[in-house]
């Protein structure tokens, strides 16, 4: 029982809702254009969770091995820091957890364009060995990009251009230029939740040499950083849906900005970093808030 409780403390529930949000937006973008299907929007799901799961245990034993989670550490506890798993047990986690994610990608590839387009399928499957690598480098090995200031360069990329566009393409098999300004939505939310949790570490990253934007940009920089994320989210989120609403309904997904644009008054009125873990729930609970929303005017 001690290590199952472990092993969920490791797989950090508490970051599986925003990781699944772009998958949520691109199949509600696809249901507006009548080429929504269950069965992809279930493998996808499940393999988005496997990745984010992946990452989760990669960056509790690659900030463990390097010393960066001790007991500075201001957010919640790690499974290796606090003795629970060993390094071992983490990494043939991590193994198990790709080697699943590589099947249920490849059903996903299989069930969106089964035998007929060959290019596709290997471009899509290129793609989850891509995010696959991204979750492990993260911050493992001498070259992990989180500690070199790119965290939020990939998140972007993978939570929002690929998560959304992504997710859509394997729906509709083609894109339109709307796709876009959503993805760029939900690719800053996501990488505002990433930025808060480097804002509240940001000292005691500095002083083991983990690189992150906050670092880099420092206290007050940082926050008007946080802020350009938020407000570029509602702006292509509003283009978005003044392009494709028809009628006041579709802009119900909107009310998830009320609480994103508070948090970004309490962030620039922050003083004390390790009070930000709240705004890092409220933005990535908001975020799913707004996806599921999405979702929903679409069913109506």
């Amino acid at each position: 029982m001690i290590k199952i409780k472990a092993w969920i403390s490791a797989a950090r529930p508490r970051t599986l809702p925003l990781s699944i949000s772009g998958i949520i937006v691109g199949g509600a973008a696809a249901n507006l254009d009548g080429r929504f299907s269950g069965s992809i929007f279930i493998l996808a799901l499940f393999t988005t969770l496997g990745f984010q799961v992946l990452s989760n245990f990669a960056n509790d034993y690659g900030d463990g091995i390097k010393g960066t989670d001790n007991e500075h550490r201001v957010g919640p506890a790690r499974a290796f820091q606090s003795g629970w798993l060993s390094a071992k047990e983490l990494k043939n986690g991590m193994i198990l957890t790709a080697a699943m994610t590589l099947i249920l990608t490849s059903m996903l590839i299989f069930a969106a364009f089964g035998n007929n387009n060959l290019f596709l399928s290997l471009l899509f499957f290129n793609l989850g060995i891509a995010a696959i690598i991204a979750a492990i480098k993260y911050t493992i090995g001498k070259s992990a990009y989180g500690y070199r200031a790119l965290g939020d360069v990939f998140v972007f990329i993978f939570f929002g251009l690929v998560g959304v566009m992504g997710s859509y393409f394997l729906f509709k098999q083609s894109l339109d230029s709307n796709i876009l300004l959503i993805a760029i939505a939900i690719g800053c939310l996501s990488t505002a939740v990433l930025n808060l949790n480097n804002m509240r570490d940001r000292t005691e990253d500095a002083k083991v040499n983990k690189k992150t934007l906050a670092v880099v940009l420092g206290e007050s920089n940082v926050k008007y950083y946080h802020s350009s994320l938020i407000l570029s989210a509602f702006v292509c989120s509003l283009s978005y849906f003044f392009l494709v609403a028809n009628g006041w309904f579709a802009y119900l997904p909107m009310l998830a900005f009320i609480p994103l644009l508070m948090n970004l008054i309490k962030v620039l009125k922050n003083t004390a970093p390790e009070k930000l873990d709240p705004e890092l729930r409220k933005v990535a609970l908001s975020t799913f808030l707004f996806s599921l929303l999405f979702f929903i005017t679409t069913l109506v």
